[in-house]
């Protein structure tokens, strides 16, 4: 498997797969072309055997100089356990130590129990919300009426 920088074209990719690989979820929206064009130094694609197995979009936070933010990450269902995801999120924290940022940031869905998993494991922390969902602190309407999120915080060494 190879890390490599997201480019342009990936995004023709990545598009079609993203609600295959979301079990069928309409998630392909949430990740427009905008991002391959203007963050492809802090994005990156895992490959293997000339085809893409996994993505991390992320980029430097204009508004907080200490922070960045990982706007969306996948794997294709038949590479997971292979840490793919593990090896996009190393890759990002590298780039985002040499660019002076000490603090990375998610966001995910309650409903999205895997993910909430997976970062958890990863070390990242939920923060605080104003309510729960299945035991968890969600932020309620953070992306608009009725779409609580979750949000995760790490300190990075």
């Amino acid at each position: 498997m190879e890390i490599l920088n997201v480019r342009s074209s990936d995004y023709y990719v990545i598009s079609p797969l993203i609600n295959e690989w979301w079990g069928g979820r309409q998630m392909s929206d949430m990740l427009p072309k905008l991002f391959f064009d203007h963050f492809t130094t802090t994005s990156f694609i895992a490959e293997k055997e000339g085809k893409i197995i996994g993505f991390l979009i992320g980029f430097l936070s204009q508004s907080y100089p200490d922070a960045a933010y990982i706007h969306f990450v996948g794997v294709d269902p038949r590479h997971r356990k292979n840490n793919v995801g593990k090896q996009l999120y190393h890759e990002f924290f590298k780039v985002v130590k040499k660019n002076g940022r000490k603090v990375a940031r998610a966001v995910t869905s309650p409903v999205n129990k895997t993910s909430i998993a997976y970062h958890t494991k990863m070390g990242f922390h939920i923060e605080h919300g104003d309510k729960e969902v299945d035991g968890v602190s969600v932020f309620s309407n953070y992306d608009g009426p009725n779409h609580d999120r979750v949000l995760f915080v790490m300190t990075l060494d």
